[in-house]
Order: C-alpha cells, then sequence, then structure tokens
C-alpha cells in the first residue's frame, strides 16, 4: 500500500489541477502525468463485491480529494466493455472471457487485476421443469447474456456434454431479463450468474449444472489510454482494492451486510451468493496461470464468430496483462 503522505501528495496535485482546469470530462483528463486528473470513472457490480465496499466506504473519494470519482452501475461484462470501449469508464469489472474477448476485438484494456473467484455461475429451470441435465437441453430454448461469462459457461457445458450449440436455441437477453424470461415462461433455462442466481434458487428454480473448473476469475480492466496517462492512478486504485479485500477476508460480517444494502438483496440471497465468492485469491493477473481456462474458452469463441480470428485471439491473451500494479499493491 502507498504511504499517506505519498497518496496525500496525489491528492493535492490533483486537486490543484480541478483548480486550474475548471472543467472536467475526457478533454481534462487528457496528458501525459496525473496532475491533470479531475475526474475517476469506475464501475461497481453486483458481482464484484469489492467494487461495493470501496463505492460504499467511500476510499477512493478519501485518497483522490479534488477528484470527483463517478460510480457507473455495470448490469454485466458485456455492459462493462461497452464503457470501457466507448471510454465512458477509466476501469471495468468483467469476467476473464468477456476481457479476453473484448481485447481481441480491439478493445484497448488492460486487466491489472483479479478481483475474486466465483462459483456462483450454472444452469438454472424451473422447479417443475422435466429437465434434469445438459443432454435435456436438445430442442429447448435457454436465455443467456452473450459475451458474458455465462454465455461461455453454456458452450463450454454444452461442449463437454456433446449437445451442439445450434440444437439448442439462445435467448440473448441482459441477466436480470433471464431470470425474468425464466420465471415467466418464456424460456426453458437460463445460464446465469450470482446474485441473480442465487435470487432464482432461494425462490425455487433448480441448477441442473454448474463446474466451477469452467469459470474464469473476475477481473479488473482498465483502459490503456487511462492506464498510459495516469499510471500513479491506476497503482492508487489497485492499493485500495487490494485494501478492500483484506478488509472483506478479516470483517466478513460486515462485507455481506454492506453487499446486501448495496445489491439491494434479501439476507438469504445474499448470503448464498456472497458464500460463493472468494476472495482469498491472489490479485496479480498472472497470464501463465489463466491461461488454460482463457485458451479453452478463447476456442469457443473463435468457432463462434465472437473473436474475428486465431490470430486476434492469441495477440489478446499476450497482450491483455499487466500484472505491475497488483504486484506492487501485494508488497
Amino acid at each position: 500500500m502507498r504511504t499517506p503522505t505519498r497518496l496525500s501528495l496525489l491528492a493535492l496535485t490533483a486537486g490543484a489541477a480541478v483548480l486550474l482546469s475548471g472543467c472536467a470530462g475526457e478533454g481534462s483528463r487528457a496528458g501525459s502525468g496525473d496532475g491533470d486528473l479531475t475526474e475517476l470513472n469506475v464501475d461497481y457490480a453486483t458481482y464484484n463485491v469489492l467494487s461495493l465496499v470501496i463505492k460504499d466506504q467511500g476510499w477512493l473519494e478519501e485518497e483522490l480529494d479534488g477528484v470527483a470519482v463517478n460510480w457507473v452501475f455495470s448490469a454485466g461484462s458485456n455492459k462493462a466493455n461497452e464503457f470501457l470501449r466507448s471510454g465512458s469508464i477509466d476501469f471495468g469489472t468483467t469476467g476473464g472471457g468477456p476481457a479476453l474477448q473484448a481485447r481481441a476485438n480491439g478493445t484497448e484494456i488492460k486487466t491489472v487485476y483479479i478481483t475474486h473467484a466465483s462459483e456462483g455461475f450454472g444452469l438454472a429451470v424451473p422447479a417443475d421443469s422435466p429437465l434434469q441435465d445438459v443432454e435435456d437441453l436438445v430442442g429447448e430454448s435457454v436465455a443467456v447474456t452473450r459475451g458474458t461469462d455465462p454465455y461461455f459457461f453454456l458452450l463450454q457445458a454444452l461442449d463437454l456434454f456433446d449437445v451442439p450449440v445450434e440444437d439448442v436455441t439462445l435467448e440473448n437477453l441482459q441477466h436480470a431479463d433471464g431470470r425474468a424470461a425464466l420465471d415467466n415462461g418464456t424460456v426453458d433455462a437460463w445460464s446465469g450468474l450470482d446474485p441473480i442466481l442465487a435470487g432464482a434458487e432461494v425462490a425455487g428454480s433448480r441448477v441442473i449444472y454448474t463446474n466451477p473448473e469452467l469459470i474464469s476469475p473476475i477481473f479488473l480492466n482498465v483502459t490503456e489510454s487511462f492506464e498510459q496517462r495516469h499510471p500513479e492512478t491506476v497503482q492508487l486504485v489497485i492499493d485500495v482494492y487490494e485494501r478492500a479485500r483484506a478488509w472483506v477476508l478479516d470483517n466478513p460480517e460486515e462485507a455481506l451486510e454492506i453487499y446486501a444494502a448495496e445489491a439491494g438483496l434479501e439476507p438469504e440471497v445474499a448470503e448464498l451468493a456472497f458464500s460463493r465468492f472468494n476472495h482469498d485469491v491472489d490479485g496479480v493477473p498472472d497470464a501463465a496461470q489463466l491461461a488454460p481456462v482463457l485458451t479453452t474458452i478463447g476456442g469457443f469463441m473463435v468457432e463462434s464468430g465472437d473473436v474475428r480470428d486465431q490470430a486476434s485471439l492469441d495477440d489478446a491473451l499476450e497482450s491483455l496483462f499487466e500484472p505491475k500494479y497488483a504486484q506492487a499493491a501485494a508488497e
């Protein structure tokens, strides 16, 4: 972690920039150093507990005194990638597969931190559904959010059980809309993630398949342009994330309360979802460790046309990760 003196100096420098610039926005953030920073745009998501804790505790605002911190809600990895691509946010939370896909398709991002691992992914069906396993999905409709980890989870599950994807009708719906479609019977199954999946289970839906080995950890990504202009701020954000991880591990009950409140969850739903988040992981995005699952997921991206070609995927695997900030935060 940075010392308070160094953080205070950064905050004073950023605050002076606000007075000198007199404006905010993308134009005011351009430059080669951190002294001209006037605003930070960062996402928060119900699948990223650390983001909710940081937002609730006001730690970024505390460390970046004089810099406007704008919190933007990401409803899914696809939305976070849209925001990163458009420059609406500087930092965005995605699953590993979606980050790789975005990079392979030309979105200039770097993965700078691993927030946690999660087992909260699965294929859900209504309580009274006759469907019992993945093979039963032949000829059925499945709601899923294209470009997110539940989407790549579904593709891998179908492949493992020799179910051709063309034999299943995929309904492209945002996560919450997929849950709603499952509830109202307009689809036969839904590939979802926590906490929405936990809510469906508490309400009576059955999970017919889950497999942690098919799930990548959750990534925190930054736009390359922001990382190049403001490396000190990137380090500060990662330091705060590492602080949040330690706090969540030391204060699980309070973290659960914040999670439930910030995500707007009933206690039973929050507790189930929270139990499937693993924050006791290494925050450093290690390319070698992540390569096996991402290479597998990437193969489905190329095959399905979600990535332009294998060369683009290979380039993304080599260029996506920037571990130095997380390494410094852990020292």
